[in-house]
């Protein structure tokens, strides 16, 4: 849908579909399959050829965060739709933010009476960087108004990008509803903490119930894990409290160190990746289904310093432990997530 939507920008621009796909491989009968799914190289590859081929305007990157609708993004966009409330919203949508199509780091911050969107373009090609953290920024504003289904000003906009021409800035202040602020130390959306309580008009439990469900059956299939990585995955599940290391799994499995990160990597993965993601789904279950404290989850998962385990956190989504756990606690889990449904009992045992 990304890479769609792209494509629509350049077309409203006069660009041909030649030229927004050139070079990518990819056609726009695979782009229209609902069923496609492309990869993040994949989408910027269609954004340099429309950045490039338009000269990068100032304002671009808002235009294209425009046509991200909330019924653009599926089933994740359905979930903060129903969602009660925009502080459960930021919450659902840090869970399940794979599911979305933001290109930016995102982590969220409360304090001083505001809830902080902080977008990070990580990752980002330089000559890139401008146009996805506006298109992510503007994305997002465009589906709080969504949500809101009536404009609403934010606080406070900041960019780390230098002004733009003045003939661009009413655009800024009619999208954010205030005149961001350039040259900042960070690019940030910035709501009134006691806007994000406020019951959102299109709030359905039924309905979040059941679209949270299909979202965590979606990454279900899309974490699902054979061949070596299952055997990794396994191992690991059972020895959180001190995980192996890639060697000592090799021996295990009776190969070569080298042999078991070559067969990792054919498989789109890695030993560390692999890590991160028991230890992610595991620290979530054990935050919200089992409550324990922060200490004892992260002795659980083999962390012996919990500032260690709270870092590890903080990227996986974008908040502390702590502060991840106050934003579920207006969301309805009436599943386990997906990081042990898809385990036995024994399994699920063993790792919790």
């Amino acid at each position: 849908m990304g890479a769609l939507l792209m494509l629509g920008l350049g077309r409203d621009h006069g660009l041909t579909t030649e030229q927004c796909l050139a070079g990518t491989g990819l056609a726009e009968r695979q782009l229209a399959d609902p069923d496609a799914a492309l990869g993040v190289t994949d989408e910027l590859a269609v954004i340099a050829n429309v950045v490039r081929e338009l000269g990068d305007p100032p304002g671009l990157g808002l235009e294209a965060g425009e046509l991200f609708r909330s019924t653009s993004y599926g089933l994740w966009g359905f979930a903060l739709i129903s969602s009660p409330t925009l502080r459960s919203t930021i919450r659902v949508g840090f869970q399940f933010g794979e599911l979305s199509f933001s290109l930016s780091e995102t982590s969220v911050h409360d304090a001083d009476g505001e809830l902080r969107l902080l977008l990070e373009p990580l990752g980002i090609p330089p000559d890139l960087r401008r146009f996805t953290v506006e298109r992510d920024a503007a994305a997002i504003q465009t589906l709080h108004r969504d949500l809101l289904a009536a404009p609403r000003a934010l606080r406070r906009v900041e960019f780390t990008r230098p002004a733009p021409p003045a003939d661009v800035l009413p655009r800024y202040a009619s999208l954010f509803g205030v005149p961001p602020i350039f040259d900042a130390d960070a690019t940030m959306l910035v709501f009134d903490a006691a806007e994000v309580d406020v019951p959102l008009p299109q709030a359905n439990g039924q309905t979040a119930a059941v679209v949270l469900g299909h979202c965590r059956d979606l990454l279900d299939e899309r974490r699902a894990r054979s061949g070596m990585s299952r055997l990794v995955r396994d191992l690991l599940i059972e020895r959180l409290p001190a995980p192996p290391d890639a060697a000592d799994l090799a021996r295990e499995l009776h190969i070569g160190e080298r042999t078991l990160r070559l067969k990792l990597a054919d498989e789109g993965t890695s030993y560390r990746a692999l890590l991160d993601e028991v230890r992610e789904h595991l620290a979530e279950e054990l935050l919200v289904s089992q409550r324990l404290p922060v200490a004892e989850i992260a002795h659980r998962l083999g962390y012996v310093e919990v500032s260690s385990f709270s870092q590890a956190f903080r990227r996986w989504k974008g908040m502390g432990p702590r502060a991840f756990r106050d934003l579920d606690r207006r969301v309805d889990h009436k599943r386990p997530p997906a990081s042990t449904r898809g385990l036995s009992g024994i399994e699920r045992g063993r790792a919790l």
